[in-house]
């Protein structure tokens, strides 16, 4: 689940951090970019973990408008397909998710609140209504594409959820939008078939994402004096000193990436950190990155230092 856009993320922000703060050393640092990065998994589980409490959550509503309407010897049925939603079910019954809250002890039963909140948002969507409206059975198709839309409508846009999850850690809203476009694909990925082993994102793709993670972050500060250096010789009608000091973490960043990762196409690694600095620098950031960056790109190829191949697949 941890893929290379958040692992440049990160170490964007823990290089920034880490020349904020002087007594650090570089294996704290690193110590502390893993962390962050498995925060983010954290996030990943409870965000599966949320929808399952809500279902729980209509699910206890069910029984007491049932428990209701018993006492008062009311002969209305209340519909289950909501609660009996087989996508909704099977997430609730996932192995890997259950083991996750066993290990980690984490669950949404301090929020109570905001469950019921989130809860009265779905049902007073028109996505919600047109699902329990539909004639006959609903297909299990149809489940999860309730679940995937209400993600995609409702959950992602509900702002109040941010406040949340900042409470719970302060490394999540950062970590938000990219984690829920992994929510959405995990949510597609569901198969019936597979039952209560259906897979999850693993944490990470593989071994080499990792190694990525810990050499790009080695990189970037062990020649830092170099990588400035080239940016200062890339500055046309600009001072140094006049650069957002996240930019220069930022281009520090990017060009360790170029000069350490050959399989990495220039391209890639200049787009990549481009929407990096449109998401946590200054306005005008983009443009002064990515005219500098592609500047010394220019600089090390004409002088034999940049090689690079030409496809890549693993970015």
């Amino acid at each position: 689940m941890i893929n290379r856009t958040l692992i440049r993320l990160k170490i964007v922000q823990l290089v920034y951090a880490f020349y904020q703060n002087d007594g650090k050393t570089v294996e704290t640092a690193e110590k502390e970019l893993l962390f962050s990065l498995s925060k983010a998994y954290d996030l990943y589980n409870m965000l599966l973990l949320l929808m399952v409490t809500v279902t729980r959550y209509a699910r206890k509503q069910v029984e007491e408008k049932e428990k209701l309407n018993q006492a008062a010897h009311i002969d209305e049925s209340v519909s289950h397909r909501f609660v009996d939603n087989r996508f909704a079910v099977q997430l609730e019954d996932n192995l890997q998710l259950r083991q996750y809250v066993q290990n980690q002890k984490r669950t949404w039963d301090g929020e109570i609140v905001y469950i019921k909140s989130l809860y009265e948002k779905i049902v007073s969507s028109d996505i919600y209504n047109e699902y329990m409206k539909k004639e006959g059975e609903t297909t299990y198709a149809e489940d999860r594409e309730l679940w995937r839309s209400l993600y995609k409508n409702v959950i992602m846009k509900d702002d109040s959820l941010d406040e949340v999850i900042e409470d719970q850690s302060l490394y999540w809203n950062d970590d938000r939008e990219i984690v829920d476009t992994f929510i959405l694909k995990t949510i597609k990925r569901f198969n019936e078939e597979n039952g209560k082993d259906q897979e999850l994102m693993p944490e990470y793709k593989d071994e080499e994402d990792r190694a990525f993670a810990v050499r790009l972050f080695h990189r970037t500060l062990a020649n830092d004096e170099y990588y400035r250096g080239l940016i200062i010789q890339s500055i046309r009608n600009w001072e140094f000193d006049r650069l957002a000091y996240m930019d220069i973490c930022i281009m520090q960043t990017a060009i360790a990436e170029m000069l350490s990762f050959a399989e990495i196409p220039v391209s890639v690694t200049i787009n990549e950190y481009v929407e990096i600095a449109k998401w946590y620098s200054t306005p005008k950031s983009a443009g002064y990155v990515n005219g500098i960056i592609d500047a010394v790109a220019r600089r090390l190829k004409s002088e034999l230092k940049l090689m690079k191949q030409t496809n890549n697949n693993n970015n």
